[in-house]
This record gives structure tokens, C-alpha cells and sequence, in this order.
């Protein structure tokens, strides 16, 4: 029944409640996953070489979901005449992987096992972090899962073997991604500026099989033509770090670089993924929401998840 055109109940406005991603219902029984897609966050920032605060990222991003949490019958997209994220597609949320501070190994572990929980549950699993270290757990949870392809959105290459004994950190992940069996290679995006990884860095991801763009270079190129250059056929694991973005939108990060993506350019180039591939997984990393008091950052990652999660399904619906 409706009352007045709307649906009886709860109104439940996004600032009332459990802030769960986009209000999706809570699942703590990790054994007992029923779900299309899971979220997990993964609150640990002890890979950071300058700011401190992505810890806090998962839960910014979970309250800033909930302004995406109107209606039940999904979100309807004018410009593409399609209807994004209905009762169909089963979300839910995972909570976090527990952290035990100052232990890399125990937290990644931990992160890993909720990555491989969601896979197990057949869910595509979506994890918050946390500093871009996250990432590692992330990509060893597919070993012995089929071959995956990396696409990263990033103003960093995070390319370091290995800096004073760290081999862990946030300026790692692509390294270690790199070294896996399962990983048949990288596109890298909007690498850009005085970066984290030396020239060897460069040369090397090079000969370990990543293509590597600047934002410039991206623009230059156009969508469908960066499109083109991911391997056809290849099942993707995307992982987005905030600082991809220009810091005029996204200041909220502990590493930011000016002259990154806007917003429209990053939700192409996925809309384009989801249509052409199969995505097997996703993070996005390193909001540290104390540096954006406007919350402008969080609102920013909660939207471009919810598009891509929307463009996912939809692809998966039209077959």
C-alpha cells in the first residue's frame, strides 16, 4: 500500500539508524554469507608513509553511503534509462576485519580470510579501507581462483620491492600484486607527479607486464581507447585509492596530488570495465576523512561504489 505516492513504514532517512553500507542489512556470521555482493572494511593505516587517518575511511564511507540509501525499487539513471542496484541485487555488509595494532601480518590475515569468506559465499567482495597495504590481502585471497587481471585507479604507483626492510606497506601493493601467479598483469591509471616509486620502479612494473598512464595521458587517449588496451577477456580486480582524484574534490587523503581525475572521468572508465569485463573484486582505499571536514571525500567513494556496484549487476542482468 502507498500513502500520499509513498511506501508505508519507515521513512528511515539517511540520517537516522545503523550506519551499514547504504543501509544494507548487517552480516556477522561470515559462514553464512547469502549475497550478490559483500562489503567489507578494512580500518588499518599502518602502512602510511606521511598522514595518518584512513583508519576511520570505512566508517566515513559507510555514513556517507547511507545518502544513496532512498527507496527500495533501486535508482533510476535518466541518462541511461536503466534502473541501478533493485531488490534483485542482494548487498550486504560484512562489518570489518578485525585490526590488532601494530601488527601488519595479523591484520592482513585477517582482512584476507573476510576477502576469501565473500568468495567463498560466491559474493563479489568490496572492501573499504584503510591504507592501500589492504590491497595485498586483497589479491592473495584469489590464489588458486583463476587468473585476474589488476586495474588500479591511483595517483601513486606503489611499485616499491622493497624500502628499509618494508615490504608491506602502502607504496607495495602493485609489487606484490605483480609477483603472484594468478595476476596476469596491471593497468595503472592516473600515475602522476613526484610519485612514491623510483625510475627502476617504473622499469620494472613495465617488464612484470603493467601499462601505465598518466591522467594526461588517459585524457589524451579517451576512454575507448584506454578501454581497448586491457586485455579482452580479462577478469578484473579493481582497486581504486582515492588520491586518483584531483584533491580540489577529493582532499580527504593522507598522500593528495593535484591535477588528478574528476569525477566523471573515473565513473566512465568503470561503467566501461563492467560493460566489457567480468569483475571479480574491488577495493578502494585511503580516505582519511579528518583532513575533508566538508565529508565531500567519503560522499565521493560511497558514490562512485554504489555506480560501479550499479553498473556491475546491470551488465550482469542485460547479459
Amino acid at each position: 500500500m502507498t500513502r500520499h505516492g509513498y511506501e508505508t513504514g519507515r521513512l528511515n532517512l539517511p540520517f537516522v539508524g545503523i550506519a551499514t553500507f547504504g543501509k544494507r542489512p548487517l552480516a556477522t556470521d561470515w559462514d553464512r554469507i547469502e549475497a550478490d555482493a559483500a562489503i567489507l572494511g578494512a580500518p588499518f593505516d599502518f602502512g602510511t608513509q606521511f598522514r595518518p587517518g584512513a583508519r576511520f575511511g570505512p566508517r566515513a564511507v559507510r555514513e556517507a553511503s547511507t545518502l544513496f540509501s532512498f527507496g527500495h525499487a533501486g535508482a533510476y539513471d535518466h541518462e541511461d534509462d536503466a534502473t541501478y542496484l533493485g531488490p534483485d541485487v542482494r548487498i550486504v555488509d560484512m562489518g570489518d576485519a578485525d585490526i590488532v595494532h601494530t601488527d601488519t601480518v595479523q591484520s592482513h590475515a585477517n582482512i584476507r580470510l573476510g576477502v576469501t569468506k565473500a568468495l567463498e559465499a560466491g559474493a563479489l567482495p568490496v572492501v573499504i579501507g584503510g591504507d592501500h597495504s589492504v590491497n595485498i590481502p586483497c589479491i592473495d585471497a584469489f590464489a588458486g581462483r583463476g587468473d585476474i587481471h589488476v586495474l588500479q585507479i591511483d595517483a601513486h604507483l606503489d611499485f616499491v620491492d622493497e624500502r628499509h626492510g618494508v615490504r608491506f606497506g602502502h607504496g607495495n601493493p602493485m609489487r606484490r600484486a605483480a609477483e603472484k601467479d594468478h595476476v596476469t598483469g596491471l593497468t595503472q591509471l592516473g600515475i602522476r607527479n613526484v610519485s612514491s616509486t623510483a625510475r627502476d620502479g617504473y622499469e620494472a612494473a613495465r617488464a612484470m607486464g603493467a601499462d601505465i598512464l598518466s591522467v594526461r595521458q588517459v585524457r589524451a587517449l579517451g576512454v575507448e581507447a584506454v578501454l581497448a588496451r586491457i586485455p579482452p577477456g580479462a577478469r578484473l580486480y579493481v582497486t581504486i585509492d582515492i588520491d586518483g582524484f584531483c584533491p580540489s574534490i577529493a582532499p580527504g587523503t593522507g598522500t593528495p596530488s593535484h591535477g588528478g581525475f574528476l569525477y566523471y572521468e573515473v565513473l566512465e572508465l568503470l561503467q566501461g570495465v563492467a560493460r566489457r569485463h567480468e569483475i571479480v573484486g574491488m577495493d578502494l582505499v585511503e580516505v582519511a576523512p579528518d583532513y575533508d571536514p566538508t565529508g565531500s571525500t567519503a560522499i565521493l567513494a560511497a558514490q562512485i561504489l554504489l555506480n560501479f556496484l550499479g553498473f556491475i549487476f546491470h551488465a550482469r542482468a542485460v547479459g
